[in-house]
This record gives C-alpha cells, structure tokens and sequence, in this order.
C-alpha cells in the first residue's frame, strides 16, 4: 500500500499550478534580471543582469539621492534622528494602508474604498470607546469587522454583476462616507482610550513608535504569503491571466473575493492604528490617504520585483514619497507641494510600472 501511495502521480490541480509557476518565475527572471540556482539565466547577458539590478534596487538608489540631497542642505535639521524617527512612526498608517490596497491590486481589482474604510474604521473604534464606553479589545473587534463587511460586499458586487471594480469601489467609498458623517454628527470625535493610544504611538523601540513595527511586521507577512504560500501564488496567477487562470482550475471568483476581504480587514486595522495615533477620529481626514497608497503601490511595483506589485517595493515607495515631501516642507516650500507630489508621483509611477511591464496592457476589470 505504502509503494503504491508513493507511486501515485501529482493531482493534476497542482501540477498545474505547479507550472504555472515555474513559467511565472521565469518571465519575472528575466524581466528583472534576478538570478536563480542556474549558473546562466536564460541565456541573460552581463549587461541585462545589471539593468535587471538597477530596475529592482533603483527606488531605493533615489531615495539615498534625496537624502544625500536634503542632507546637504539641511545637514543639522534634516539629518537629525528625531526628524527620520517622526517619518517612520508618522507614515506607518499610510504603509498598511498600502499594503491592504496591494492585495486586490495583485489580483487585478482596483479598490477605492479604503481610505473609506480606514476612517470608518477609526470612526466606529472611537465612538464606541469613547461615547458608549466599550472596550479596546471590543471596539477594535467591530471596526475590524467592518472591513470584513466593506470587502465582502465590494466583492459581491463585483463578481455577481460583472461590474468593472473601479466603479463598484468608487461607488461603495462614497457610501461609507455617509455613515461616516452621519455616526459621528460631522465632527471630530476623541476621547480614545489610553491604552490603545499607549500601544500605538506612545511606546517607542529606539525613538520609533510601535505602529511603524507593526507596519514592518506587516509587509513581512504579506512577502511571505506571496512568495511562499500557494494562496500568495493563485493571487499572484489571477492577476496575471484570470482565464489561464481558470483553465488551469484555480478557482478565480474565490481568490478575487478573499483579495477584497482581505485587502479591506487591512484598511481597518489601519483606522485602528489611525485612531490610536491621533486619539481621536475625523470624518475626513482619513480620505486624503487614498492617492499617496496609490502612488506608493504603483512605485513600488517598479522596484524590488518589477512589474509586479510587492510588499517591500510599497514600503520603500512610501517613505520615498514622504522623504521628499518633507525636505521640501523643511525648506519653506508651499504646502500644496504634498498633492503635486503625490499625483505627479503616481502618474509617473503608473508610467514606469508599464514600461517595466513592456507596456503591456492593464488586465484590471
């Protein structure tokens, strides 16, 4: 019984899959210049692998550049611990934020309800905490929920009607934004308990507040789960190539559904790190983080793993994007820098991601 067991051939389902992924990693490969076990890749020359590196390690090139840059300048301002501790701690919101946003993007759906449901979330925690007296554990319970509701119902909608998502999405933001406007009377909202606040923003590993490891610990896993796991790779398969996809019997309704849900339980624990950051909640200000994700998603997805969006290439994203609009903020530069940034940054984002791409078109629907 044990020969024969052993003998068995692969299920079919997974030999699939199985070369669906090799052929998968070997276009990235050689898209990106990232040298597998072979000695030669592909038959990839000495300068196709270094413009391979420069693709993938390029971001973080210009990154260094700006701080070199504003460093410059600004040596005893701008190269300060404290303002590099501030970046780190402040921006980390925005990086999980991102990281949600990247799950329905991997698998070809848009979601603009996020930053929706980041400030409903915020909202929900603070309002139960601190008007009606819940608990921590509790409050951060229901605004998680909500997200899992705002995803299921984002992807619902998509799927049963075969509605493009950027409409569906779009629609469904709008929405929450009425609740959020009509649970909080239109006004801001504080009063978060202290122990919340305490595990977000007050406690500091080497003058870095907690939300930021969060936020690392975060992209750790989601690198994982894309790199190792098999649900990582049909997320990555759907986004790819929905009807090869489904040809090859990965179940591509099932995978784009779980990319809202999940994606959208990520932009709720956002809120939740949002209102634990401020102590408080606003109906609006959370809105505003909806075009810096994209921007940092669509950068990062020229970085690290060109052509593909990835955890580690949003988070440098991120803090490329911030860096430079706080040098630019330290200099006395208008405010109005922050949306000529974050929207010329993502139209030259969206440009770059498709040259790496060999223009090839957007599969998003």
């Amino acid at each position: 019984m044990s020969n024969q067991a052993e003998s068995r051939p692969l299920d079919p389902y997974e030999a699939r899959l199985a070369a669906l992924e090799r052929r998968l990693l070997a276009i990235e490969a050689e898209r990106s210049g990232v040298r597998l076990a072979r000695p030669v890749l592909l038959g990839m020359t000495g300068k196709r692998y270094v413009t391979g590196q420069i693709e993938r390690f390029g971001l973080i090139g210009a990154w260094v550049i700006v701080v070199i840059i504003f460093g410059v300048i600004m040596p005893d301002v701008f190269l300060s611990w404290l303002n590099f501790s501030t970046i780190f701690s402040s921006q980390a919101v925005l990086v999980v934020l991102t990281l949600g946003l990247l799950i329905p993007l991997t698998a070809g759906d848009f979601d603009l309800s996020v930053s929706s449901t980041l400030t409903l979330s915020a909202m929900t925690l603070t309002v139960l905490n601190a008007q009606h007296g819940w608990g921590v554990v509790p409050s951060v319970a229901v605004a998680l929920a909500c997200g899992v509701v705002i995803g299921f119902v984002n992807g619902a909608i998509v799927l049963f009607f075969r509605i493009h998502s950027l409409i569906v999405t779009l629609g469904v933001g709008t929405f929450i934004n009425g609740i959020i406007l009509w649970i909080s009377g239109s006004q801001t909202i504080s009063g978060v308990s202290f122990n919340l606040v305490n595990a977000v923003i007050v406690t500091r590993i080497f003058g870095i507040s907690l939300t930021f490891y969060y936020a690392l610990i975060l992209c750790l896993v989601i690198w994982y789960c894309f790199e190792y796991t098999t649900i990582g790779r049909r997320l990555l398969f759907v986004g790819r190539g929905r009807e090869v996809a489904r040809l090859s019997g990965i179940r591509v309704d099932r995978v784009r559904l779980g990319s809202f849900v999940i994606g959208s339980t990520i932009a709720a624990a956002a809120g939740v790190l949002y209102a634990g950051m401020t102590g408080s909640a606003d109906p609006t200000s959370g809105l505003q983080l909806l075009l810096p994700a994209f921007a940092a998603a669509f950068l990062g997805a020229t970085s690290i793993v060109p052509g593909r969006f990835n955890p580690w290439g949003s988070f440098i994203g991120v803090y490329f994007l911030v860096t430079g609009i706080t040098a630019l903020t330290m200099l006395g530069v208008n405010t109005l820098v922050q949306n000529l940034f974050y929207g010329g940054g993502l139209v030259i984002a969206v440009a770059l991601s498709q040259l790496v791409r060999k223009r090839q078109p957007q599969s998003f629907s």
